[in-house]
């Protein structure tokens, strides 16, 4: 399956598929990279057809040129965020906030998700990054969550998100002040995992994503992301253990666990079989997305 640039009179993502690692680089450098409904749109469906190509073991997202993503684009003015005004839109209707659909498409991810965020990342464009599993910066980028300072509030999901990634009290800090902080309170504070030279930030986060790809049985990893994220919200151990017991009980007749074990005794590089678009055993029979309403 390739992953050409989705057919459109101005594509605003690109992607390229190498050594197994699908790189997103959000493609408006004109605009620092500036969101917009098209470039949501076009970044859910490199999503699916990223869990739909077994040759996809991690996904990079990053930005072109010298920004990640500014947020959102303000070309509308005052009227940005009025939904209610533009045409087409019911008025007894909540419309859905496309950075939370999103975040919402990057927590149901089957493959690893990493974000190199090369440059500027405010608004949207760092809300979008924490349902990513790990965050790697170029040392100069600066981040903001700057929703306050715009009479708007945090959206995309982070007031589930940012909590459980640094704690409630930074995290009531950075959206009550609305502030733009550097890469390195970013670090400190556990929202990045490194800072790296602009020119070799990329290098970094691939290196990060092909030891995922050369090393690890692509089923186990997809899995593991399920449990890590959604236990995240559980109210007691109890339901991780019962979702590790039916994991471990299906993956340990699988011909992936032949292989790992077998390999690993043998001393070579294990060569794993079972596929993510054969389906994923179901280790967490009570878990069901809510619906919007």
């Amino acid at each position: 399956m390739g992953f050409e640039q989705i057919t459109s009179d101005a594509p605003q993502i690109s992607t390229e598929l190498s050594d197994r690692v699908l790189t997103i680089t959000l493609n408006r450098p004109e605009r620092l990279n500036a969101w917009t409904g098209q470039m949501g749109g076009e970044l859910m469906a490199a999503f699916d057809r990223a869990d739909a190509d077994d040759e996809v073991r991690a996904v990079i997202v990053t930005g072109a040129g010298r920004g990640f993503c500014a947020g959102a684009d303000l070309a509308s003015g005052g009227e940005t965020f009025d939904y209610k005004a533009r045409a087409g839109v019911d008025e007894d209707a909540t419309p859905r906030d496309n950075g939370g659909q999103f975040t919402l498409r990057i927590f149901q991810s089957k493959k690893p998700v990493i974000a190199a965020i090369n440059g500027p990342a405010v608004g949207v464009g760092a809300t979008m990054t924490l349902p990513m599993d790990v965050r790697l910066a170029a040392d100069d980028a600066r981040m903001g969550f700057v929703f306050a300072r715009r009479g708007i509030i945090p959206e995309a999901c982070s007031s589930w998100f940012l909590p459980r990634v640094v704690g409630i009290s930074r995290a009531m800090e950075w959206v009550a002040t609305g502030r733009v902080f550097s890469a390195q309170e970013g670090l400190e504070a556990g929202l990045l995992r490194s800072l790296h030279p602009a020119g070799e930030l990329l290098e970094a986060a691939n290196a990060l994503a092909r030891e995922i790809a050369e090393n690890t049985a692509p089923v186990s990893v997809a899995l593991a992301r399920q449990l890590m994220w959604r236990m995240l919200g559980a109210e007691h151990p109890m339901l991780a253990h019962r979702a590790d017991s039916r994991g471990m009980f299906a993956r340990g007749q699988s011909a992936d666990a032949v292989e790992g074990i077998t390999a690993f005794l043998e001393k070579r590089p294990a060569s794993f079989p079972d596929r993510v678009s054969d389906g994923l055993p179901e280790i967490m029979p009570w878990w069901s997305e809510p619906e919007f309403e």
